[in-house]
């Protein structure tokens, strides 16, 4: 079995700091998402159009669409996919798989809360209560899948596109999604952390004993 250590693939912060063109194009996305986010929390979801969103970012609707095809696209847009896949990637070499599976899990949590708990809460919300949303983050797991599949298999040395792996990784993502509808449908209490370390245990050991 081949496995990946930290030494063979350097961690996020290493990573050379991005040039000028790119710097805008992360700028102008941001300035979409800001506007989007400020524009669903005054008037819904439903309410607030591509045209009002490219007013408020300044920038027009074609640019908006450049980047982002939907305007669920927009809402959706968060930085768990590569977070999941290079840190599992990163992780020592002797550490337990379920271990490593935890951290990993952990810190794609940690990216939306650390960076704007007020965002991630809003986020999980419209994935909770519009459809449109839910049903753009199915499609959008696909992608999410391959990804954390192909970190999965270079750490593992099975086949990326197996059965096996397909299923953990599909798994994984589906917990992590419906960890976010739960704590958006119970009005964000508890730890979200927490929440996922009892998905986790349920991948991993099945589900709790019921009522006799």
């Amino acid at each position: 079995m081949t496995t990946m250590t930290a030494a063979h693939t350097p961690h996020p912060a290493d990573r050379p700091q991005p040039g000028l063109r790119e710097r805008k194009k992360i700028k102008t996305r941001e300035a979409i998402r800001s506007a989007t986010y400020a524009l669903v929390r005054e008037q819904g979801y439903e309410a607030t159009t591509i045209e009002q969103i490219a007013e408020r970012a300044e920038v027009s609707p074609s640019t908006v669409f450049r980047y982002f095809p939907t305007k669920e696209d927009i809402v959706l847009t968060d930085e768990y996919d590569p977070v999941m896949a290079e840190e599992l990637a990163a992780r020592p070499a002797e550490e337990p798989w379920p271990t490593s599976i935890r951290y990993v899990m952990r810190r794609a949590i940690g990216v939306g809360i650390g960076e704007s708990p007020e965002v991630t809460r809003l986020r999980t919300r419209l994935m909770a209560e519009v459809p449109a949303v839910r049903a753009r983050m199915m499609e959008s797991m696909v992608a999410t899948g391959r990804l954390l599949g192909r970190a999965i298999a270079e750490r593992t040395g099975l086949d990326a596109d197996g059965l096996e792996v397909r299923v953990l990784t599909m798994s994984l993502i589906g917990g992590l999604m419906e960890v976010s509808r739960y704590w958006a449908e119970h009005e964000h209490e508890g730890d979200l952390a927490d929440l996922v370390d009892r998905a986790l245990d349920v991948l991993e050991n099945g589900l709790p004993a019921g009522k006799s």
